[in-house]
């Protein structure tokens, strides 16, 4: 046996006796019964720098005592936090320790579909889509957070199924739902007038799967499932008008009428992912101005399903076969051969650090420097 293979061995059951320890309570300590040792800055740091990548996926377990397997979105707040929806609810990770919020009962850990971060006058705020309606909750998200859910009961909502969540610099949180569009600006729901454009029919028909706002907040993208993107504002009178609906026909050049990702660039740039490939608007005017990209020109795989920018304006674009990324002349591909855990990815964020986070189906890999490491 070589020596690599002993050492790796070693590792992976020096990595299992400090799960067992943990888990029978011998490694607890400092006289609390749920004290976990921040393993990354501790007396084991020496111990996890030394692990091959792949190792790196017991810390969560360790962490958390939970086994976390698909991770859906990830934000990045203002303390350089990592958030994430998984399908055991949010799970942050503040670049030492991991841990998974799911002691306040007002906070939903079930059937989550979206988040986002808003800044206010209060602090921060988590912003959760879900089954339930839409949820506010203060962070940090502890037994103590104040959270408060909005649902057709207490709030015209147009639907409690709320499957996307959008936010800008401006105070007006967009929701997603089956039945439609709705706005709550400060403490106030916006009126729609965009029936006669987009009946609730229409999303019924055809689901939200995609949004995102212009940087201001005021200006909504809606990406659905078959009828391409919807695009509606606040105007001035508070309210929600719509403004023009981009298909595949017509001169517009959608790859595809699914649009599965939506990303505004801070130049207004608009990048649409569909199942068919990537779509580029520049400027303003509806019918001109687009872009297509597909394998063909570079792409890993055509299904696109989560779009970001780096601080260097890259655009980085996740699909089911791995990750691209785009420099503004050409694309380069990174998979599960260069050190992705998973081809499958289902949400990028690049935090303040300039580290590149990938959700995946099986899991996360972040990326620095050519230099991936992975977790789950």
């Amino acid at each position: 046996m070589n020596h690599h293979n002993c050492r790796c061995q070693s590792l992976r059951m020096g990595s299992l006796i400090i799960g067992a320890l943990l888990f029978f309570g011998v490694a607890k300590s400092e006289n609390s019964p749920d004290y976990v040792p921040d393993l990354i800055n501790s007396e084991y740091s020496e111990f996890f720098h030394r692990q091959p990548e792949d190792s790196l996926s017991d810390i969560i377990v360790v962490q958390t005592g939970v086994s976390v397997k698909s991770f859906n979105s990830v934000i990045v707040d203002n303390d350089n936090t990592k958030w994430f929806m998984t399908e055991k609810g949010i799970l942050s990770y503040n670049g030492h320790k991991w841990i998974l919020h799911n002691s306040n009962k007002k906070v939903p850990t079930g059937e989550l579909r979206d988040i986002a971060l808003e800044v206010n006058t209060n602090g921060l705020e988590l912003w959760i889509a879900s089954s339930a309606g839409a949820t506010a909750a203060a962070i940090p998200l502890d037994t103590n957070t104040g959270a408060t859910t909005y649902h057709t009961q207490n709030a015209p909502i147009m639907s409690n199924n709320v499957f996307q969540v959008a936010l800008g610099k401006s105070l007006v949180r967009w929701f997603g739902t089956d039945k439609g569009i709705s706005a709550l600006r400060e403490n106030k729901w916006l009126k729609g007038d965009y029936e006669d454009l987009y009946p609730p029919s229409m999303f019924q028909d055809f689901p939200i799967i995609s949004m995102a706002t212009t940087p201001d907040g005021d200006s909504l993208y809606i990406g659905t499932d078959g009828a391409g993107v919807s695009r509606v504002q606040r105007n001035q009178v508070d309210g929600i008008t719509g403004a023009s609906s981009y298909a595949q026909w017509g001169p517009i050049l959608l790859p595809s009428d699914k649009i599965c990702s939506i990303f505004i660039a801070s130049n207004n740039t608009q990048w649409f992912g569909t199942d068919k490939g990537l779509a580029r608007h520049v400027g303003g005017n509806t019918l001109t101005n687009w872009t297509t990209f597909t394998t063909k020109e570079g792409l890993v795989d055509n299904f696109v399903q989560a779009i970001t920018a780096d601080k260097n304006g890259q655009i980085w674009v996740g699909t089911k076969g791995g990750a691209s990324l785009f420099d503004g002349a050409m694309w380069k591909s990174l998979t599960k051969d260069n050190g992705l855990i998973s081809n499958n990815i289902l949400s990028i964020a690049v935090d303040k650090s300039g580290v590149v986070w990938f959700c995946t189906d099986n899991g996360i890999s972040s990326y620095m420097e050519g230099k991936f490491s992975s977790y789950k």
